[in-house]
């Protein structure tokens, strides 16, 4: 079997939150505090993504004097601009931005705002779908994105609306190839962090590393599971993991392949299974895959193409 990205790529995996916020806009603690916080509790990097927005001036935190040896950061910004379906400003995750990045124009769009982004160089995601209630005409706006935000934890422990696969998937059968990217957004007003993170395969902690890696796709997201392999050979897909009681594999249609039962470490699927079935139509283009443990946390690869794994 061979395996799959992001596993095949020589280095190890580095834990970052992409997505969180200071005092420098409405963030309870201070930068140095924030950054100490994710320290502490494990993290290899951080990008305080302050909103970008008159409101706060306009603040792209530099947090360049927080990097070492051991721990780096990202330096990056929510932004905003009219509007969306709901008649709201869009939130945009900005990562790797230069410092003197301009602010948005009076007669500026979301989905300029983002096109000028990426221009710049930075990875653009898709923040909090579901807490924005984005549609799929919403996502299709937004056509310089690398990225959506799938679970975003702040916005799961304060409304219930965490999850963004919804957006996700629908903008990937229009042909959308779209990573999928978990995050904070902790402001620390709540029990809003530590919630879900991007576990990046790269060979050095340098931040310019880490976003071209973001770029690539060469990342899996997670609330604590880990996948430490995903392998395939024609449609035998094997993956391994940390302990769990689910392994699935979803597509672009209502067709899953599952394995369930107490602290699994190891799957094997037939993946022709996703092309079978009396209510199929066609089959999907694309597949990922869910670990689950016992208390439910998961984490989530990125999206396999099948044209490009030939």
């Amino acid at each position: 079997m061979k395996s799959l990205l992001p596993f095949s790529l020589p280095g190890r995996f580095w834990r970052g939150n992409i997505h969180t916020h200071s005092t420098q806009s409405d963030g309870a603690l201070s930068s140095e505090a924030v950054v100490q916080a994710y320290k502490d509790a494990g993290y290899d990097f951080l990008q305080l993504s302050e909103h970008f927005i008159a409101h706060y001036n306009w603040p792209i935190n530099d947090t360049r004097k927080f990097r070492s040896n051991d721990f780096t950061t990202l330096i990056g910004v929510e932004l905003h601009a009219p509007e969306t379906s709901a008649g709201e400003l869009w939130h945009i995750v900005a990562a790797g931005l230069p410092l003197d990045f301009a602010p948005c124009a009076l007669d500026e769009t979301g989905a300029q705002l983002a096109r000028r982004a990426r221009e710049a160089g930075a990875f653009v995601g898709i923040a909090h779908p579901a807490w924005s209630q984005l549609t799929l005409e919403d996502g299709k706006t937004l056509d310089a994105a690398h990225a959506v935000e799938i679970y975003n934890h702040g916005c799961f422990v304060e409304c219930d609306r965490g999850d963004g696969w919804y957006l996700h998937d629908q903008l990937m059968n229009e042909g959308h190839r779209l990573t999928a990217f978990a995050t904070d957004d902790a402001h620390f007003k709540s029990p809003d962090h530590f919630g879900g993170w991007v576990n990046v395969k790269a060979q050095s902690l340098d931040p310019d590393t880490l976003l071209q890696a973001l770029k690539d796709g060469h990342y899996y997201s997670s609330q604590g599971p880990e996948i430490h392999n995903i392998s395939l050979q024609g449609k035998d897909l094997e993956i391994v993991c940390s302990p769990v009681d689910t392994i699935a594999v979803v597509c672009g249609n209502s067709r899953t392949c599952v394995r369930t039962g107490k602290a699994i470490t190891t799957a094997s699927f037939d993946l022709a299974q996703l092309e079978k079935g009396w209510l199929l139509k066609k089959p999907s283009p694309w597949f990922r895959i869910t670990v689950m443990d016992h208390a439910g946390k998961r984490a989530w690869s990125n999206p396999y193409w099948w044209d490009e794994l030939r």
